[in-house]
């Protein structure tokens, strides 16, 4: 692919858009990020608050901690130390400057702050509203389709920012890209083997440091269920093992409080170690140089936006199986694959995983993951040695972009009751969500 191909520019802004820091998880991190946009609104703390939040983002929030507040859980919790931080041009780093006096504070303003938490109305799958209130001013910021995507400011009902919220099944990442050229996986593969090193450079040595720096911690620390160290305990120290211990790890340091930033895919912290560390792993235990770990990192990133972008931001289709194809496609890029090895490692992995749903951020995200990354590299091996899924097997259709397409539906389309489901076993009445 040329430099002057539309495709170039387009598949380069969207690495730099889905490859961001962020602080902890990314859903809590997001109600952090209102409430600090209403505080500025009210020009100090609200003296009451009322979130409103979409079922995905509710269950997304149950069960992880929120990154800087001594461990505290919740919707309540996020929303008052995005309060307390301040920091709102920070986006999703808001709460990495949160002190050990802001945690006390913290306990102290959630005590005598009354703060409301219902499921917000309407089919939006990612919808956030947080309105507070402040010496008579009523302020309201809506987030909408993504984590950062503001749709509405409002002070005192004089409206300051407004903006299209879209379809109610639609991304932001989806309405950005569908702009410009579509993503395929013979483009992917295309600008992975052309793009220069340099144009890639900083973004994905961003992602590098600080996805291994929180997959280390994880191994060194005690945090949730420990999964990646589960996994080389029992299953010893082979790259594929290591492979799979490397993306668990990071999430579950991430998941439990460690409190290091994570670049991003699709929205999610989880999504971008899984689609990032395996990757560095096999370049660890092939020697590849730094440009064969660009270009495949450009696989498996891309890989794995593509396959969510069709899904949307949140679903019952959990996004480690995006991600973990993502990584299969890009370890087989690694490895000397060319585009018959990654569309066949994707179809492999597909066809294996996609059952796996999403209930909520928590500390079983690290074993999803596991499980997602081993089908990615079986998903190569399997082609590798002569095996296949082919059309007609299940959801399994003839072309990688079909069988993709099959997978949009099913999570987009054919999981809506599912997430329903889910959502009720998780909270019981939605109705009574913020008890």
């Amino acid at each position: 692919m040329k430099k002057t191909d539309e495709r170039y520019e387009a598949y380069l802004n969207i690495l730099k858009k889905e490859l961001v820091p962020a602080f902890g998880c990314t859903e809590p991190i997001a109600v952090a990020y209102a409430a600090a946009c209403v505080r500025c609104l009210l020009g100090g703390a609200p003296e009451r608050l009322l979130v409103e939040a979409s079922g995905n983002i509710i269950k997304n929030v149950k069960s992880v901690i929120v990154p800087n507040t001594g461990g505290m859980k919740g919707i309540e919790a996020a929303a008052a130390a995005g309060v307390l931080s301040g920091k709102e041009e920070k986006k999703l780093e808001v709460l990495e400057e949160l002190t050990e006096a802001d945690q006390k504070s913290l306990h102290a303003y959630l005590a005598q702050t009354p703060i409301t938490v219902r499921q917000a109305p309407g089919d939006l799958t990612f919808d956030l509203i947080v309105t507070g209130y402040r010496d008579g001013h009523e302020g309201r910021v809506r987030i909408a389709g993504a984590h950062t995507n503001i749709v509405l400011k409002e002070l005192d009902g004089k409206v300051l920012l407004k903006k299209e919220v879209g379809s109610c099944y639609t991304s932001e990442s989806e309405q950005e890209h569908s702009d410009g050229p579509a993503l395929t996986i013979e483009g992917i593969v295309d600008f992975a083997e052309t793009v220069e090193p340099e144009d890639v450079r900083d973004t994905l040595e961003r992602q590098i440091a600080c996805n291994t720096a929180i997959s280390a911690e994880g191994l060194r620390g005690d945090y949730g269920a420990n999964v990646g160290r589960v996994l080389l305990a029992t299953y010893g120290n082979d790259v594929k093992v290591r492979a799979r211990a490397a993306a668990a790890a990071g999430s579950d340091a991430r998941m439990n409080g460690c409190e290091l930033p994570v670049v991003i895919n699709s929205g999610s912290g989880n999504q971008g170690l899984t689609a990032s560390l395996p990757v560095i792993e096999y370049a660890k235990e092939t020697g590849a140089d730094r440009e064969t770990l660009y270009r495949a990192l450009v696989i498996s990133n891309l890989t794995a936006v593509h396959l969510k972008e069709g899904i949307g931001r949140l679903s019952a289709y959990c996004g480690a199986v995006t991600a973990g194809a993502g990584a299969g496609a890009g370890i087989a890029g690694l490895l000397g694959g060319g585009l018959d090895e990654i569309n066949h490692t994707i179809v492999n992995t597909l066809a294996n995983v996609s059952g796996i749903i999403c209930d909520g951020a928590k500390a079983s995200c690290a074993a999803k993951i596991a499980t997602s990354v081993e089908a990615g590299i079986l998903g190569y091996y399997m082609y590798k040695n002569g095996q296949e899924f082919r059309g007609g097997d299940g959801i399994v259709k003839k072309g990688v972009e079909r069988t993709i397409e099959n997978v949009a539906r099913l999570g987009r389309d054919g999981m809506r009751e599912t997430d329903k489901e889910i959502l009720e076993m998780m909270i019981g009445d939605a109705g009574q969500a913020g008890e």
